[in-house]
């Protein structure tokens, strides 16, 4: 079992050392060991040398040589050498990656293989707000992003250990359901069972719209049904329901063909706040009314009635205004409009109230493109000011770039019109079928072929994957191109690969009759040996998969996962290479490379799960 990863126990060693050599005067300094960008270099660094000169007034070769003298890596890492500046290049030993794998448990046969890596020791009560589509409107591509970004946070901070709580803010709330309700009244509702539900409301949705604007008396009485709702009016309730409901259903069946872990038990949408706004208002009110005793050295937040609207100002520590409009004019945030309407700022400080004070989270994420980078540092700020983000809690808003089309702009229709998402996964689907019937042709053994429903049913996991991996491998803060080509390449850092990757190793555990029983694999007689550079290689990529999800973890990057996984391939396929598996020289040799192949399938199934793909078995 790793109970730690191999860059936390050498973090802890050479902090021990950099205490040792420096006393009081660097206790606190960070280790700075990082993984090596150059294996010729080493399978590490230490560059905390260069940080301490100044403070311990050394030279940082010198300094680096006091520490290497400290350090205590006898069972870990060859002697530690220093490079250039005070650069300490570490190491580690065969044995130690050896014992290191060695100690992973053999998998527990179902589909919650972790691998031994156990969970953190002080887990978080985390919220993950993400998705957040709209009642009544069709999922686009522009939702793709947030649905399964936000899917790999979740599965990886629950993976390590935190209790996690997703949250999906659907729309549901509002006056257009006023509009929508009026236009139900007189016409039927369409079908649940109707092949695209979604686009039956989306097009009545359309229809009322013009109704409303071109029908005074349609007008009249769609406000008077939003206000029939929002009173909790029987007929009204209903009707709103029942559009609720459609709209939730196919939001599921969305949900599950992306592979991601929403359910309508985590829908919690601006309806379910309503009757919390009212209290939220006086509550902004009462806190960041404006005070005159009011320090002008630091920064506050306040609330004031401008033209009728409760509205919020900020202010830095010099009084001066933190947000203005293009013109130079003060930019507040709008809480309640003159007419006593709420707005989304409202619903959201809302939200935030109820997820720290009642669902008691100490970290909320909150996963939505960039565009909204102003609205949420405003309400973060807010929070924090009124008394309900305090020191303990985080906050998060993670941002994503855009989805572009080969013309470097947002993905849309060749009409302009955004891209249903249902049509771009059918397209996926469609091309990854193609993929399978060509490359079966190209397959001429007998036992290696599919039938045609066994590959729709690949085609279904690789033509979704392929659109989630190729989204999740870049920075998400980065827009990217969207291209069929790249995304089911079977070469590069696509899903293809890796799934064709994970798929290979069956084939060879299949081969050699063990993948039905790993007691064959895992018996204290079997022995696993690094005495090719290939399979020290892989042995090392395959250790480091706790580190890399803790960054994940930590840094909210799924690329990181993308490019660990795209390394761990290549590994694999030069061990494959240079390193015979089933012809090995010798019984002990084929049963320890046969082990590091079924550890390294394992290791390409948990990271994959966790980014919401799913593995195939042959391919």
């Amino acid at each position: 079992m790793i109970n730690a990863s191999l860059i936390e126990i050498l973090r802890a060693r050479f902090a021990a050392a950099i205490h040792a050599v420096s006393g009081d005067q660097a206790a606190d300094a960070d280790p700075q060991v990082r993984a090596a960008g150059d294996a010729r270099h080493g399978d590490y660094q230490c560059n905390a040398a260069m940080a301490l000169a100044g403070r311990l007034k050394a030279k940082p070769r010198d300094i680096a040589q006091r520490i290497v003298d400290a350090v205590d890596l006898s069972e870990i890492a060859q002697p530690p050498e220093i490079a250039g500046p005070g650069f300490i290049n570490i190491r580690l030993l065969d044995s130690f990656l050896a014992a290191t794998l060695q100690r992973i448990p053999p998998p527990t046969g179902d589909d919650d293989d972790r691998l031994g890596l156990p969970p953190v020791e002080n887990p978080q009560r985390i919220v993950v707000d993400y998705s957040s589509p709209n009642i009544a409107k069709q999922m686009h591509v522009g939702h793709l992003r947030s649905t399964i970004i936000g899917d790999v946070f979740a599965r990886v901070l629950s993976f390590e250990g935190h209790n996690l709580v997703r949250q999906n803010h659907v729309g549901d709330w509002g006056t257009q359901f006023g509009m929508l309700i009026r236009y139900y009244r007189e016409h039927q509702l369409p079908d649940a069972g109707s092949t695209d539900v979604l686009q039956a409301i989306e097009d009545d949705y359309r229809a009322a719209q013009s109704r409303f604007k071109s029908d005074p008396a349609f007008a009249s009485e769609a406000r008077q049904a939003v206000g029939e709702l929002q009173s909790g009016d029987p007929d009204a309730r209903r009707m709103w329901l029942a559009i609720c409901g459609l709209s939730r259903h196919a939001f599921s069946e969305m949900y599950r063909r992306l592979g991601v872990l929403l359910t309508d038990d985590d829908i919690c949408g601006e309806s379910f706040y309503n009757d919390r706004l009212e209290p939220v208002v006086r509550e902004v009110r009462e806190k960041l009314q404006p005070r005159d005793n009011t320090s002008p050295a630091a920064p506050r937040v306040e609330a004031r009635d401008d033209d009728g609207a409760l509205c919020l100002f900020f202010y830095d520590k010099k009084g001066k205004p933190r947000y203005v409009s293009k013109t130079g004019d003060e930019l507040p945030m709008i809480v309640r409009k003159s007419d006593g309407a709420f707005l989304y700022a409202t619903t959201d400080l809302a939200a935030i109230r109820y997820r720290i004070e009642e669902l008691s989270a100490r970290r909320l994420i909150y996963v939505t493109d960039a565009r909204q980078k102003l609205h949420f540092q405003m309400f973060f700020e807010a929070a924090a000011a009124i008394g309900w983000a305090c020191d303990e809690v985080e906050l998060e808003h993670v941002t994503f770039g855009s989805v572009l089309g080969a013309d470097h702009r947002p993905l849309k229709t060749r009409d302009g019109q955004n891209i249903k998402l249902s049509e771009l996964l059918d397209e996926a689907e469609t091309r990854a079928y193609q993929l399978v019937r060509d490359r079966q042709d190209e397959t001429p053994a007998a036992a290696e072929r599919f039938s045609d429903a066994d590959m729709r049913e690949i085609a279904a996991h690789v033509g979704i994957a392929s659109v989630k991996y190729a989204d999740l491998r870049n920075d998400r803060t980065s827009d990217y191109v969207f291209s069929w080509d790249k995304m089911l390449a079977m070469q590069g850092n696509t899903a293809p690969y890796m799934m064709y990757a994970y798929a290979r190793l069956r084939s060879i555990s299949r081969k050699a009759g063990t993948n039905a029983d790993a007691s064959k694999l895992y018996a204290d007689a079997v022995s696993i040996s690094l005495n090719e550079p290939a399979e020290r290689a892989l042995a090392l990529r395959l250790a480091q998969v706790r580190e890399t999800i803790d960054k994940v973890a930590a840094d909210l990057a799924p690329h990181v996962l993308c490019t660990y996984l795209y390394e761990l391939a290549s590994d694999l396929m030069r061990f494959y290479e240079a390193c015979p598996v089933l012809n090995a020289p010798d019984p002990a040799t084929r049963l320890s490379r046969l082990r590091l192949c079924d550890l390294t399938a394992r290791t390409l199934r948990l990271s994959l799960s966790l980014l919401g793909i799913s593995v195939v078995e042959r391919m």
